[in-house]
């Protein structure tokens, strides 16, 4: 038996190079939109108090927020065609480390609105362009990697709630909270750098291969990915937006406190996504669906009986975790469908997402307002049970077995 000694080529070194930082840049987009998310969902209460606003009125504007990130996510695949997924990511992140400023300085309701709607048209340029570049560094390294980069995404999460917790806990008032916030997602943005990827020796058809579906047959193709889409941010807007609230309001946690959920929530999906790629790649996409829905479906039904606020931040870290696997692997899964187009698949795929944002964060908000809180988180646990059924499209999708390649 003999074995090779020989070295890898400098052109596979320099590829492999470029492929690493190109993994880098796009994790640093994502940590920044999670760092922005939750920024904006741990200080409702604080600028509630602020502003003097309504519980209402807050549910409207973080319903306007989820409708400018859906506007904001046309508008960037707009970008993205003209000047490129690379420079609208880091673009639309220090837009949102602007709006940050706005809404934590807004002197009244009406500049708040605007902060508002200028994040969710920044999260909603991030969404598309980091999505679209995550799916074409995953085809590059030729096996499952897109959790990694929604664990960077959960782990800038988990910082940015104990942040807020910190700094309430301290008495600073909301302004500085999110000057801070903004501070952390402006420098993760400024470290963004352009990576040119080389084609992919895999990037041309295969022989007899059928054309991707088009129009009315790719919204086919992607229903039951958009399902679980949208009830997984069913959950995550339903937790994100109005944990915090849910623990002040309903169960009597301290300003301090009340932000912990999110992190707990925050803590459980970084786990997840660390461990998410192995799993696909160990029991295969089907099984982790049917896994996970059943998990998050049991942590919601805790989270609505939570008897205290502990048990309440037990609960979500249990949701975060299950939750966690479920939106990288429809959008990996999804981008497959058409690698040459991944941003107008994608940008399809975003109408899901931001309707489950709009259901969790107005129902929600609704039901919290009339002091039904418990109610809106035991509803998206038997939606997520419907989730059940979508479960063999996953092992079913385009270029399924390019995720079991590679460790």
């Amino acid at each position: 038996m003999t074995f090779s000694l020989r070295t890898p080529a400098p052109k596979q070194l320099v590829e492999t190079d470029l492929h690493a930082r190109a993994r880098r840049a796009t994790a640093a987009v994502f940590a920044a939109q999670g760092a922005a998310v939750a920024a904006v969902s741990t200080t409702v209460p604080a600028v509630e108090r602020q502003l003097g606003l309504s519980p209402l009125t807050m549910t409207a504007l973080t319903v306007a927020l989820a409708l400018a990130a859906g506007a904001g996510s046309f508008a960037g695949l707009a970008a993205v065609r003209r000047l490129g997924a690379v420079a609208v990511m880091r673009g639309a992140a220090l837009v949102a480390a602007g709006a940050l400023l706005i809404v934590g300085r807004a002197p009244d309701p009406a500049v708040a609105t605007a902060g508002y709607l200028l994040l969710g048209l920044a999260l909603g340029g991030i969404d598309v362009s980091a999505n679209t570049r995550a799916t074409a560094v995953e085809l590059h390294y030729g096996r499952s990697i897109f959790a990694s980069f929604y664990a960077a995404w959960s782990a800038a999460g988990v910082t940015g709630a104990l942040l807020t917790a910190g700094m309430a806990r301290l008495g600073w008032p909301v302004a500085d909270v999110l000057t801070v916030h903004a501070a952390l997602v402006a420098a993760l943005a400024l470290t963004v750098r352009a990576h040119r990827l080389a084609a992919p020796e895999t990037s041309q058809p295969a022989a007899g291969r059928r054309p991707a579906p088009q129009g009315r047959g790719l919204w086919a193709r992607l229903a039951p990915f958009g399902c679980v889409l949208l009830v997984a941010y069913v959950v995550d807007s339903t937790v994100s937006a109005w944990s915090t609230v849910y623990l002040h309001r309903t169960l009597g946690a301290s300003p301090a406190a009340a932000p912990l959920a999110y992190a707990a929530y925050q803590v459980g999906t970084v786990t997840g996504r660390a461990c998410g790629d192995r799993l696909v790649r160990r029991i295969g996409p089907a099984a982790v669906v049917r896994t996970a829905t059943l998990f998050t479906a049991a942590a919601l039904a805790g989270l609505a009986a939570a008897p205290g606020w502990p048990y309440a931040v037990l609960a979500a870290g249990c949701a975060g975790l299950g939750v966690a696997v479920l939106v990288p692997l429809c959008l990996a899964s999804a981008g497959r469908l058409r690698p040459d187009a991944a941003e107008d698949v994608l940008a399809r795929l975003n109408a899901f997402n931001y309707a489950g944002v709009l259901l969790g964060a107005g129902v929600s908000g609704a039901l919290g307002a009339t002091g039904l809180f418990r109610l809106a988180y035991a509803v998206p646990a038997g939606l997520a049970l419907v989730l059940l059924t979508t479960a063999r499209h996953f092992g079913a999708s385009p270029g399924a077995a390019s995720t079991r390649v590679g460790g």
